[in-house]
């Protein structure tokens, strides 16, 4: 089955989804943020178009497990997503993504200046794998 994960920020929305097997993980695409509403029905074709049998949104969470400002963001976009189609949705914590993201880029020799701009769909990415490496059927 394959997963797409959202990654929402204030800016840019990061894309991922895995292959069909819910292995692996991959960058997608990046959405300009619009509104709440627009975002949710361009999330949803997208998972329409890559027949996806899961969205996965990224909340993040503070060190006692209690939602951000972001993650709150992130709980009405779910909430949004929910209402533009019939698929699952569910929060995944998504804490240090961006992070991790840009320590990624740090790691593959990637100069400063290229390292500029947004993250959002290898942070998407980095949550996904996540996931995924937490849901492993054996």
């Amino acid at each position: 089955m394959r997963i797409l994960a959202v990654d929402p920020g204030e800016k840019h929305i990061g894309i991922a989804l895995s292959d069909p097997t819910g292995t692996i993980a991959n960058p997608l695409t990046v959405l300009k943020h619009v509104s709440r509403v627009v975002d949710a029905a361009q999330i949803a074709e997208i998972a329409r178009q890559n027949e996806v049998g899961l969205i996965l949104i990224g909340k993040s969470v503070d060190d006692e497990g209690i939602s951000t400002p972001q993650g709150r963001k992130a709980e009405r976009m779910a909430v949004a997503v929910r209402q533009q189609c019939e698929l699952p949705v569910k929060l995944w914590d998504e804490s240090f993504s961006t992070q991790d993201a840009r320590q990624v880029r740090i790691v593959m020799g990637t100069t400063r200046n290229r390292r500029k701009g947004h993250l959002d769909d290898l942070a998407a990415t980095i949550m996904l794998q996540s996931y995924l490496d937490n849901n492993l059927i054996a």
